[in-house]
């Protein structure tokens, strides 16, 4: 089994890609502490590791996030053992059921702007998250009120130096273009 490992703009983060499904078409799963892995063997695994701060899982890669006094250097090899060994042991991904990107809460917004919360969401994911999963991350619809948009940054994007840029000057500007009703984007940790 060949597994990649690519760079994020995060540079606490590493992308791997082990070359099969990983999520697949179920969703993504964002782990920020070995508790909240426990349903899942494969983030379990990789958080019994010395270093770890955090596992996203996406459709076809696995991105960690080590703590700030883990050096990539010796981490790297230790995930890419724990990703491989997974996969070879043919234990599930998740246990009890499908992931989902999801799992902070229900959307908040007004039933009344259900029509701009459908286009804002279908720009999140036709234009937004094929480019954050390419940089090993997720984006989430939180909700919308009073033309602010509220999303979630999962994966590489959580804790990335330059996520701020990104949500101001890449996804807002988009969504204003496209859907005047919004004035501005923040970001929401759950």
């Amino acid at each position: 089994m060949f597994i990649e490992t690519e760079s994020t703009p995060n540079p606490a983060t590493l992308k791997f890609i082990p070359g099969r499904d990983v999520m697949g078409a179920s969703g993504t799963a964002d782990f920020a502490s070995p508790e909240a892995a426990a349903r899942s063997p494969l983030a379990s695994r990789i958080f019994a590791l010395p270093g770890v701060a955090r596992v996203f899982l996406g459709s076809d890669f696995v991105t960690v996030t080590q703590g700030g006094d883990a050096d990539w250097s010796s981490l790297r090899p230790q995930v890419l053992g724990a990703v491989m060994d997974h996969f070879m042991s043919g234990l599930p991904v998740l246990e009890g059921g499908d992931a989902s990107g999801d799992e902070g809460g229900e959307d908040d917004f007004d039933p009344a702007d259900a029509e701009i919360v459908d286009q804002i969401k279908d720009l999140l994911d036709t234009r937004v998250r094929p480019a954050v999963a390419g940089d090993g991350g997720d984006i989430v619809f939180r909700g919308f009120r009073d033309g602010v948009v509220r999303l979630h940054l999962q994966g590489a994007c959580s804790g990335c130096p330059s996520s701020r840029a990104t949500l101001k000057h890449g996804v807002e500007n988009m969504l204003r273009h496209y859907v005047p009703e919004v004035v501005a984007v923040e970001q929401v940790d759950a």
